[in-house]
């Protein structure tokens, strides 16, 4: 894929450029490690790095011209330097354009909120592909082209990842991309150029403060998605499918384009569920639509799960799939890694392990385990470090209302002393803790997990929250390798 330089200086006409106007571009990249022969390096503000730091390596690397904000030592002529008031605007106006728009060849459904987005996204990935639809994933766990997999650096890749990563799903026939957009991306702009077709709002509850400062700049940013329903349209049959038993709802469908479906558990939604039954390993319900009545017996379980089943049920419907068709898709679906999910070591008690780590998300998977328990909840968890403090009270709180035994670890602490981060958690804890509760801190993950482990008893649940499907810890000076899910099978083996 190549454009003339020309073509691009065309949709950034306050440019000034230095340099050869007459050239091809073979690639766009921001990264100077993946700059290639012929690509225009992108200089982009970073948290830690600036882009226009690395201009020399990218010429080494073969770069054709340089997008910068700033004044830069003069450069060899034969490197094009083109100055823009905000090179990030810049990249989201040529990037889009330079891969030729992928997303306008696809059909498009996003789903944002605060938790449910990952389960959802596989939840209509299923029943789309069971319609017979090629269908390709973006999310937090991993991106999938069709059965490809693409390692994640975000939940929603940054602009010109973005466009690449939609191009192989284009190249590669797929009918769908189902892609998880958070609130950063929404808020950064890095779904710029990607034409949406369906949107889904899960929920919002207290998480990414630390970026957003307030909960109503978070569901303005969420907002996003569904107003992008009405921009620049060159598709048509839009819709949003929204959460009605949300406070936030209201906001997405005033901001929403297309038809409006609503989902609810209290009577609200034009998408309704009753008969609600949730059990330890699954759950069945029946679906009221315009569809009609669809009984289901799910091999997931939690109140949450029947929300986010709904979701994918309204997305599905919004595409015209059949109710068989979902029917049949919705009870083949087992589950997703890292959420809600059974570790298995043949011990004789239950082990879940949960990516839940905003007080909303661990509330849920916590009040499910109460639903289903018959002993004890263990529960181990912790707060990340360099995120929003003002949660890990709020959590600390909800974890001793709803379990035994609580342990507090460590989860990502990342430039934060984990101590630290413990003493503010252990404020919530101990306001609920009562004499009948046990409550122990521990920084160490693994020696937190062992300790649960070492004292849960048949019929317990040991609960595991925060990393779910991550295989690594974030700590001060290094990232080390670490999965719950493995470390659970390690130490049941050492205790047997």
């Amino acid at each position: 894929m190549t454009k003339n330089l020309q073509e691009l200086l065309h949709l950034i006409p306050q440019a000034s450029v230095t340099g050869n106007q007459d050239c091809l571009i073979a690639d766009m990249a921001y990264d100077s490690r993946k700059v290639k022969q012929g690509s225009l390096f992108v200089c982009l503000h970073g948290a830690h790095v600036d882009g226009h730091d690395y201009i020399d390596e990218a010429k080494q690397k073969g770069a054709m011209a340089v997008l910068v904000d700033q004044a830069i030592p003069p450069c060899s002529s034969d490197l094009t330097v083109i100055k823009v008031a905000d090179t990030r605007a810049a990249m989201q106006i040529l990037a889009p354009f330079f891969y030729d728009y992928p997303a306008r060849k696809l059909r498009m459904i996003g789903i944002t909120g605060t938790n449910g987005k990952t389960t959802t996204s596989y939840l209509l990935a299923g029943i789309l592909k069971a319609a017979g639809f090629k269908v390709g994933i973006s999310g937090t766990i991993q991106t999938l082209v069709g059965d490809k997999v693409l390692p994640v650096k975000n939940t929603t890749p940054d602009v010109i990842d973005l466009q690449q990563i939609l191009v192989q799903m284009v190249e590669a026939g797929m009918d769908y991309v189902v892609m998880e957009v958070s609130s950063h991306s929404l808020a950064m702009q890095r779904i710029a150029g990607c034409e949406f077709d369906g949107a889904i709002f899960t929920n919002l509850t207290q998480d990414h403060l630390d970026y957003h400062k307030t909960l109503e700049n978070y569901r303005n940013a969420k907002s996003l998605l569904f107003q992008s329903l009405g921009k620049d349209v060159t598709k048509s049959n839009k819709w949003a499918v929204v959460n009605k038993d949300d406070e936030a709802s209201q906001t997405m469908i005033d901001c929403a384009s297309g038809d409006i479906y609503t989902y609810s558990l209290h009577g609200k939604g034009n998408i309704q569920a009753d008969n609600i039954h949730v059990a330890a390993r699954n759950s069945a319900f029946t679906v009221h639509s315009e569809a009609g009545e669809l009984a289901l017996s799910l091999k997931i379980t939690g109140l949450f799960n029947v929300y986010n089943s709904l979701a994918a049920i309204g997305a599905a419907l919004a595409e015209k799939i059949a109710p068989a068709v979902i029917k049949g898709a919705m009870e083949e679906f087992t589950t997703v890694p890292g959420r809600f999910e059974l570790v298995d070591a043949d011990q004789d008690f239950t082990v879940i392990v949960d990516y839940a780590h905003t007080p909303d998300g661990l509330e849920n998977i916590l009040k499910t385990a109460q639903e289903v328990a018959s002993g004890r909840i263990i529960t181990v968890f912790g707060c990340g470090g360099d995120r929003d403090r003002t949660k890990r009270p709020i959590m600390g709180k909800i974890a001793a209302s709803y379990s035994d035994v609580v342990i507090a670890t460590s989860d990502n602490p990342r430039s934060e002393d984990p101590l630290i981060i413990l003493k503010e958690v252990e404020v919530g804890i101990l306001a609920a803790l009562t004499p009948k509760k046990q409550y122990e801190m521990i920084p160490d993950r693994r020696q937190a997990i062992a300790a649960a482990l070492r004292i849960a008893q048949h019929d317990d649940i040991v609960m595991i929250a925060g990393k779910g499907h991550e295989t690594y810890q974030i700590l001060k000076d290094k990232t080390i390798d670490f999965d719950d899910r493995q470390v659970v099978r390690e130490v049941i083996g050492e205790l047997k």
